[in-house]
């Protein structure tokens, strides 16, 4: 995709601080990191969304996903790495891997409850046992 940023940075077009790659998955540092060693792994090519990429690339950028895990966790000294597939910013497939210093480092603003005092919780997003049977009865999941 020609206006694409991850595709531009993937093929050399757009410079970016490449950590790792290969003729498959490209993997660099955000530029406006969560904390230091933010970095996504992508696809060469172009998906909009993870669901539609082939699994076995899927598996390939979670394979790279855990040697970067391990690796920031030894810079880092953290007892966690976030791992997500997103696609929203930047709509082609992507996954940030976190270095994890606070259990909020990946929290959405949804779970923000005071934007000046920051206090996190995620008891006001709460839902009754219902809500969640009809969230299971949509996706087609009933036991």
């Amino acid at each position: 995709m020609t206006d694409c940023i991850f595709c531009k940075i993937a093929s050399g077009d757009v410079s970016a601080h490449v950590l790792w790659e290969d003729a498959d998955v490209v993997v660099f540092l955000d530029i406006a990191p969560v904390r230091e060693g933010h970095c996504h792994v992508i696809p060469r090519a172009h998906y909009e969304t993870f669901e539609v990429m082939p699994p076995d690339l899927a598996a390939r950028m979670v394979t790279i996903g855990q040697t970067l895990a391990k690796r920031l966790k030894e810079v880092y000294g953290v007892p966690r790495v976030a791992f997500l597939f997103t696609g929203g910013g930047v709509p082609h497939v992507h996954a940030h891997v976190i270095p994890m210093h606070e259990k909020t480092d990946v929290r959405s603003a949804r779970y923000l409850i005071n934007p000046v005092n920051p206090e996190w919780s995620s008891e006001h997003l709460r839902v009754t046992p219902e809500v969640l049977d009809e969230v299971r009865r949509k996706l087609g999941f009933e036991v």
